[in-house]
């Protein structure tokens, strides 16, 4: 299939000297790609980081290896931020592989890092995702947050999620990415993906023409900023699903990462939004698979805005989240213990990876032996 034109601003140049570590990167079944002036390019591979067998990389090779990278508005946006994110498209052996591409300056050089992308949307089984993911996708409208550090397979998940109403619904789909990392292909659904500088100029332009767009379903990336939330909000109030990913450790703990986008005086405004809004906050950890057929599987915590949470968060009481969580089995919550406790029993993870990432060893403990915590009084 022929190659979409980019129009208004420009197509980056293909085949360059760094599509051979793009290449590597394939090859070795890697994640990621790190490179830094002074070391040999180091793949991520299953989670830890190796050096390529390649001479430490110069000063004036590095510049030779990214700038062809840049278009024009990528030179400006490195120049004047010290950094520019963008995605990057190669060929290997005839399959086309996408890279979420970082461009960064450190201590006066330029430095790199890709994330390779997959080429194909896994569902939520072969993802190890919660079965209540399913019926999330279902709602009409509303949002639904995705948290977790980088790396912690909030796309994918989002991705799997959108690809399951692109199954299931005759609906509109419309994402705009800063850069689009999955490309989706139509089932049921129409679906236009917009991506930050290429096809738009902005993120808050692309959103002034996407209530002219009818979507039915939205993504909007990353959560980073204050005009960001706002705008989703909006979107979810005025009858969209709207998708988005922030940083945040928790799902109990997203609350306080949205209200600190925000000056103190906003605040019980954006608990109310919050509140009659939020659908779920699903929070992520990638770890490490014992499993033959799985390199790595997701920890997940699910907090679904029941009239519990929503009453929670607005009477300012998030230090109780976690109860209502482990208290809501049955409407399809779970925190990070119960998730880990699954992971461990089905051996798709050990007991020493369990417990590393566990925020709460001892209950860890206690749930893998049998005997479940009650959760003190709510009200």
């Amino acid at each position: 299939m022929q190659e979409p034109v980019r129009p208004v601003f420009g197509k980056r140049p293909k085949n360059l000297e760094i599509d051979k570590l793009f290449r590597a990167l394939v090859k070795f079944e890697g994640s990621d790609l790190h490179l830094k002036v002074g070391r040999p390019p180091y793949i991520r591979v299953a989670g830890s980081l190796r050096p390529l067998n390649h001479p430490p990389i110069d000063e004036e090779q590095m510049i030779r290896l990214i700038l062809p990278m840049l278009d024009e508005r990528l030179r400006r946006i490195l120049e004047e931020d010290g950094g520019c994110d963008f995605a990057h498209v190669v060929d290997v052996d005839g399959v086309t592989w996408r890279f979420r591409v970082n461009v960064l300056q450190q201590m006066g050089y330029l430095g790199l890092v890709a994330r390779r992308i997959n080429n194909y949307i896994p569902d939520f089984e072969k993802l190890n995702l919660p079965p209540i993911l399913e019926k999330l996708c279902q709602f009409d409208q509303g949002m639904i947050l995705l948290a977790g550090v980088t790396g912690s397979g909030k796309s994918t998940t989002i991705a799997s999620m959108l690809n399951w109403i692109n199954r299931h619904y005759r609906k509109h789909i419309l994402t705009l990415e800063d850069p689009i990392e999955f490309t989706f292909t139509e089932d049921k659904c129409l679906i236009n993906q917009r991506e930050i500088g290429i096809d738009v100029k902005n993120f808050m332009i692309g959103m002034k023409h996407a209530v002219r767009e009818d979507p039915d379903v939205m993504l909007v990336g990353e959560m980073r900023d204050r005009e960001t939330f706002e705008t989703a909000i909006q979107a979810a109030e005025t009858g969209h699903l709207v998708f988005g990913t922030i940083h945040a450790s928790s799902a109990p703990s997203t609350i306080s990462r949205i209200l600190d986008l925000f000056p103190q005086e906003m605040h019980r405004a954006i608990r109310s939004a919050i509140a009659f809004n939020m659908k779920a906050i699903i929070a992520q950890k990638l770890l490490p698979s014992i499993h033959p057929d799985f390199k790595r599987v997701p920890a997940v915590e699910i907090m679904i805005f029941n009239p519990m949470v929503k009453k929670l968060v607005l009477e300012e009481q998030d230090q109780k989240l976690a109860d209502v969580i482990r208290m809501s089995k049955e409407e399809g919550m779970q925190d990070f213990t119960m998730s880990l406790k699954d992971l461990v029993e089905r051996r798709l993870i050990d007991r020493a990876t369990a417990f590393e990432v566990a925020p709460n060893p001892e209950a860890l403990q206690m749930a893998l032996k049998g005997i479940e915590v009650k959760a003190p009084g709510i009200l």
